[in-house]
């Protein structure tokens, strides 16, 4: 399996040789729903709280005696019927939606993903991708010049820029640009990968090595 290597300027450098183990996996649709949805339940973060009757302020008076006034009987004007009362199964933020995930399925998800990605044409390899200074205008020059080999960058999740090591200067020079992405390939995961329409990786020797560690290992017969 061959791919075609650019530059920083969107020229073909060459050709890079991309390992059949981490992209040609066969496509599993389960799996990578199962694993994606968990890992979207997992960072999840419950922020919606009401407070039942027992936790409103006041209502401790009875709000008028239980007979003989022709109204309905009750007891506290803090009951769910009233308004300003409590509210009943409303969201609590005790509520817990983490999901277990097996390590194995996490990894082969990554690699599923990968692989549709390089069978859709959707995986960009380029030799570096380090900028000398944090500038908007490099990385803006960067992504027109892969425009004009043919990749279409659009306004919402145009691509995911992946790198050998956390390099500063390149992270603060996409900062600003809202549908680029930067992560360190050892951050990859399915979520990510699956967000962006590209994935760019960078310095593809160092990738595949990394990615390399994420493979899966068969269960002995």
């Amino acid at each position: 399996m061959e791919a075609t290597l650019y530059n920083i300027k969107g020229e073909k450098k060459g050709t890079v040789n991309v390992p059949e183990s981490i992209f040609g996996v066969p496509f599993n649709a389960d799996l990578l729903h199962t694993v994606v949805t968990s890992m979207q339940a997992n960072a999840r973060t419950p922020v919606a709280h009401t407070k039942d009757r027992s936790e409103v302020r006041g209502g401790g008076k009875k709000p008028w005696q239980q007979k003989g006034t022709g109204r309905a009987r009750h007891g506290s004007s803090r009951s769910p019927i009233w308004r300003g009362g409590g509210i009943t199964h409303g969201p609590r933020n005790e509520r817990d939606y983490s999901v277990k995930i097996n390590r194995q399925q996490r990894q082969k998800a990554l690699l599923v993903a990968l692989s549709r990605k390089w069978k859709d044409g959707e995986v960009i390899f380029v030799d570096s991708l380090e900028m000398a200074a944090p500038k908007t205008a490099d990385a803006k020059k960067m992504i027109d010049a892969l425009g004009k080999a043919g990749f279409k960058f659009k306004t919402n999740n145009s691509a995911l820029i992946a790198l050998p090591a956390r390099h500063t200067a390149t992270v603060k020079s996409f900062a600003n640009m809202g549908h680029i992405a930067v992560e360190e390939v050892r951050t990859l995961n399915p979520v990510n990968v699956l967000s962006s329409k590209y994935l760019i990786i960078a310095n593809p020797e160092s990738a595949f090595e990394t990615l390399g560690k994420k493979r899966v290992v068969k269960a002995e017969k």
